[in-house]
């Protein structure tokens, strides 16, 4: 890619070398998440990437995300899994995408919106998370009434699924008992007659750590992007002659004006920061617009000519200053906030570390005024 301001670099055989190497690693299919933007990485190319390394499913949040797959040319399986009253399950149901329902009243507006059309339709049950999904004291009303519209010929159950709250923490006692739950509710399917193509319980974390929960199906998010759920407790997934995960983002930006201060001067808004001794300073020229964390302050670092350098004072709307100390630095000079770690650079994991968060938030809240760019063997740097 031709360097801008300040880039987002998606590397697209990365995402198809983690695809491949994860649904290898779990031996069953796999649904990439391509929710949220595809993770900050691009909806539509993440999802290309995903199928040709192999994602059988697709998955997203939004009705909306999943017409975007389908208006950019996919034509493969789609879920998508939060709606609210009145959302357009039409538009869903015409594009052949798979909605999830969670009550009885979304099950309704599905067949009311299916006009005449069997609209594929996938139960999610509420295993102990205890956010989306429908409550255990609803499971076998809502599969009889499932069942009932199937045998009526207006639905299509496509499948049954749940999402561990705990994943990333194996030995955490939720994860046993998610999965007895999950176990109830597939057995209250079957008794209601439904018998879905895919029943699914596994996240990233869980794909990697807990091998009696992949059922027919993982959903794979985070790790298709490169980056580890459950930082410390994955596998080593590389092997002599294949490595393991890798980072697919990068974020750069170039340095828009270098200056030297004196012993004592403070730096940025608060003066948080004070030099104890004369220094070069670098200006980058992104902020928390951009989604860089605003308490990245004082605790981040960036690579700039082949040396880490931190971040000094507070972190502002559009810029924030790294100390190069006595190496000379130009303007222009690439600043790279993030990427594979490779080069030096730190990681998304790192500034997950520097900010109190977790590397879900750092890529797909980074964007603003950043240029998002994807990069691949034949098409080197196309930019949008």
């Amino acid at each position: 890619m031709t360097r801008g301001r300040a880039d987002i670099v998606v590397e697209l055989p990365a995402i198809r070398h983690n695809v491949a190497l994860l649904r290898q690693h779990a031996g069953v299919p796999v649904m990439t998440v391509v929710k949220a933007d595809g993770y900050g990485h691009g909806l539509a190319p993440a999802g290309q990437a995903a199928r040709e390394g192999g994602a059988t499913w697709l998955g997203v949040a939004t009705i909306d995300e999943a017409l975007a797959l389908r208006a950019a040319g996919d034509t493969g399986r789609v879920l998508c899994w939060l709606t609210v009253p009145g959302e357009d399950h039409a538009a869903a149901i015409e594009a052949d995408v798979d909605v999830t329902v969670y009550s009885r009243a979304e099950l309704a507006e599905v067949v009311a919106a299916a006009a005449g059309r069997a609209a594929r339709v996938q139960v999610k049950v509420d295993t102990g998370l205890s956010r989306g999904g429908a409550p255990r004291g609803e499971w076998e009303e809502l599969f009889r009434r499932c069942a009932d519209e199937e045998r009526a010929g207006r639905i299509r159950v496509t499948g049954v699924w749940s999402h561990f709250a705990c994943s990333d923490e194996p030995d955490h006692p939720a994860n046993d008992a998610q999965q007895a739950a999950f176990d109830d509710a597939l057995a209250l399917a079957a008794a209601a007659g439904l018998s879905p193509e895919v029943r699914h319980l596994s996240n990233s974390a869980a794909a990697l750590l807990r091998p009696a929960a992949r059922y027919d199906l993982v959903r794979l998010g985070l790790a298709s992007y490169g980056l580890d759920p459950a930082p410390g407790r994955s596998p080593d997934l590389r092997t002599a002659h294949r490595p393991g995960l890798l980072p697919a983002m990068g974020a750069v930006a170039r340095l828009a004006m270098v200056k030297r201060v004196a012993a004592g001067e403070s730096v940025s808004y608060g003066h948080t920061w004070t030099a104890d001794r004369p220094t070069t300073l670098g200006l980058v020229p992104v902020g928390y617009a951009d989604g860089v964390p605003r308490h990245a302050g004082n605790r981040a670092e960036v690579l700039v000519r082949g040396k880490r350098r931190p971040v000094r004072g507070r972190v502002c709307m559009d810029q924030f200053v790294v100390d190069l100390g006595d190496d000379h630095a130009e303007p222009g000079d690439e600043a790279w906030l993030f990427g594979t770690g490779l080069l030096g650079e730190p990681t998304a994991q790192e500034w997950a570390e520097w900010c109190d968060t977790i590397s879900y938030e750092i890529v797909s809240r980074i964007g603003g005024r950043f240029r998002r760019g994807w990069v691949d063997e034949s098409t080197r740097g196309s930019n949008a």
